[in-house]
């Protein structure tokens, strides 16, 4: 599984399928893993962001995680399972272990519960549960609830040897920057996947070679495959765009392809409800999957959770502007099987 995720692909972050009483749909959670891995998906996160971290509080997280793993069990790709891990020490490796014993193969390690804590105390946390699990890296951006970490904090991080990848997803060039710089200086490179999270600059992620310098010498790093909430939804176009942004990679960029990059993160605006500081992001993905009829509504565990005025307005027009990014007949055409 290392080796896949070394060599990139595309991994939807999971939502949640509810029922009207917001309670868990287990046969509409499992048609939206079929539809991910029949759409080419090389791996599923699960129980994290885009999963509503309140299923810890109803006790979901561990059958979320099942009927994943019990989809995966389906094919024969054998995709990469991730699931969040989030929390103090005692919780995040509490979830390590429920996921490893469900066959998960790494953990996005979710660390806004030490905002406000020391460098070092953080560092301890990440090898405490890297020694129960392979880790997932996560630098999620500070405007929702992340922890703002330099260059020197991944470069400890990435000397952990169980981590296998990070995802960068702090909406920041800089941010970014101090992620790549920190694996560079580990001498990491070879050993941890790049995955992008930022939603604003997904394509331009996946095509840069960030040809940064250490001891004189140029060493280009590359992000080779994106973990998403936005690739919840539409997501056979998306891996579709996945692999051509990795077979661009290392040659001449079609400029058809770079202008990519300005659609998607049009389309993520009006998904993610950037207007709006990001507050029907959730809501978002479930009203295309609604649409599709992947969902029965757009139920999220929070009654106060739901789409902006004026947001699915946006999302109708993102995607007539933007057909070829978007895969509704696929979905039409398998939504029954998926479903059995």
């Amino acid at each position: 599984m290392v080796d896949r995720l070394r060599a990139g692909c595309a991994i939807p972050a999971h939502p949640l399928a509810l029922n009207a009483k917001r309670e868990m749909d287990p046969r509409r959670q499992k048609a939206l893993s079929r539809y991910y891995l029949a759409a080419g998906s090389g791996g599923l996160a699960v129980g994290v962001h885009t999963t509503q971290f309140a299923i810890r509080d109803v006790g979901l997280y561990e059958p979320v995680l099942t009927i994943a793993a019990e989809a995966a069990a389906e094919v024969q790709s054998q995709p990469v399972l991730v699931a969040g891990a989030i929390g103090r020490t005692e919780q995040a490796v509490r979830e390590a272990r429920i996921a490893r014993g469900l066959g998960y193969h790494a953990v996005l390690l979710g660390l806004a519960a030490f905002k406000g804590a020391s460098e070092d105390e953080i560092i301890a946390h990440c090898r405490t549960v890297a020694e129960e699990m392979p880790i997932f890296g996560f630098y999620l951006q500070p405007a929702v609830g992340g922890v703002p970490l330099g260059a020197s904090f991944w470069k400890r991080f990435a000397l952990i040897e169980n981590v296998i990848a990070i995802k960068m997803a702090p909406f920041n060039r800089y941010a970014t920057l101090d992620v790549l710089r920190g694996v560079l200086e580990a001498g990491a490179a070879s050993r941890i996947a790049l995955y992008t999270g930022n939603d604003d600059h997904i394509v331009g992620d996946l095509l840069t070679p960030f040809a940064l310098r250490v001891t004189g010498c140029e060493a280009p790093l590359r992000v080779v495959g994106g973990l998403l909430g936005h690739w919840s939804v539409w997501t056979q176009a998306a891996v579709r765009l996945q692999q051509e942004c990795a077979a661009a990679a290392g040659g001449p960029i079609p400029a058809a392809l770079l202008a990519k990059d300005a659609q998607v993160t049009e389309m993520n605006a009006a998904i993610f409800d950037t207007a709006n500081a990001f507050a029907g992001c959730i809501p978002g993905c479930h009203e295309v999957l609604r649409r599709q009829g992947l969902l029965e509504g757009i139920w999220c565990l929070d009654p106060h959770e739901d789409l902006s005025p004026g947001q699915a307005e946006l999302i109708s027009a993102a995607a007539l502007r933007y057909p070829e990014l978007t895969d509704d007949d696929f979905v039409r055409a398998n939504l029954n099987t998926w479903l059995s």
